[in-house]
């Protein structure tokens, strides 16, 4: 009887268990590599988010008092914001921790730039509503007049309930940058390629722009998104390019501000905190909701609308437009009700 060696056998076997045992160990390890990598990311947003939202600065009573729009029954759960760019006379900034003047002081300033946006209860949706400077509406407690004027006469708390009345709509969140803080961020993500359609000439600036994709920085990226005159649109125009450049400046800010890289952008989150101030009820945990919800969201995610106009005309000799604010209402209740394409 020949007796097999069982050596072979034994040493496969053995073998064997070693690669599983070191398959498994690989996995174990690549496992805990990632959720270690995933925990550091977590942090780092986290930490992000305090210490640049320690920085930002807050409005003390943004809101005004008394009764205001409830939400819709059938609101998407999202939430609204009302953006303001204000045209300050203010040599010194008025707006972020680099402000050394007041942001509102009686007849001094105007929202030059206001839209409405929504960030849809799912996430998956930005909806901006422009609304033009020039529309006539009116003003609690003033009468009717252009809706600049709600921020000249009331600061945050009248700009908020003049749109909250006009539109029917619940603001959640209020922001607002000055034209020294516009600079400053322009220049701070390095410019913004910005598309010109057609030369134009600014009488009033004295500037010519020409038509084609450029770089433009603060100085001139102000003069551009402030143009009227030498528009065939006009104010309509102005909007137009208004909304061109915040997307295109969101993109600016997307690509050096990353969610896994928090620090990576420090001077464009520095120039944000620098520049924009928010309202006091905003925490900075709204605003790491507010990261962690825009995240995933990409340029044809966002949609761009102008408030409906009936016509012009002039009031009082004054240039002034005429909203329709029945359509206007249906509009914003269809973008709060998610039923908005």
């Amino acid at each position: 009887m020949t007796v097999r060696d069982p050596w072979p056998q034994w040493e496969t076997r053995r073998r064997s268990g070693r690669r599983h045992h070191l398959l498994r160990t690989l996995l174990v390890l690549g496992l805990a590599t990632v959720l270690a990598l995933a925990g550091l990311a977590a942090g780092a947003v986290w930490w992000g988010t305090n210490h640049y939202g320690d920085q930002v600065t807050r409005i003390p009573d943004a809101f005004p008092t008394g009764q205001r729009p409830p939400r819709p029954a059938d609101h998407d759960g999202g939430t609204t914001f009302l953006l303001a760019g204000v045209d300050s006379r203010s040599k010194q900034p008025t707006t972020g921790s680099d402000a050394t003047a007041r942001l509102w002081t009686y007849g001094a300033q105007r929202s030059d730039t206001l839209m409405l946006v929504h960030l849809s209860g799912d996430e998956r949706a930005v909806h901006l509503m422009s609304i033009p400077r020039d529309s006539w509406v009116p003003i609690p407690g003033h009468g009717s007049a252009k809706i600049n004027a709600a921020f000249s006469w009331g600061g945050p708390p009248l700009m908020i309930r003049t749109v909250e009345q006009l539109v029917g709509t619940r603001v959640d969140h209020f922001g607002v940058i000055d034209w020294h803080g516009f600079r400053a961020l322009t220049d701070a993500v390095g410019g913004v390629s910005v598309t010109v359609p057609a030369d134009s000439y600014d009488p009033v600036r004295q500037q010519h722009f020409t038509a084609g994709t450029q770089v433009m920085h603060g100085e001139e990226a102000l003069a551009y998104v402030g143009q009227r005159k030498g528009l065939p649109g006009g104010e309509l125009d102005r909007i137009k390019r208004q909304q061109q450049f915040l997307h295109s400046v969101v993109d600016e800010i997307r690509g050096e501000v990353r969610l896994t890289d928090p620090l990576g952008g420090a001077r464009t989150l520095d120039a944000i905190t620098r520049t924009v101030s928010v309202d006091d009820r905003m925490s900075n945990g709204g605003l790491r909701n507010l990261v962690f919800g825009l995240r995933h969201l990409e340029a044809s995610d966002a949609r761009f609308t102008t408030a409906p106009i009936v016509r012009s005309e002039m009031i009082r000799g004054r240039y002034a437009l005429i909203l329709d604010r029945s359509e206007l209402r249906e509009r914003w209740h269809a973008v709060e009700a998610g039923r908005s394409g």
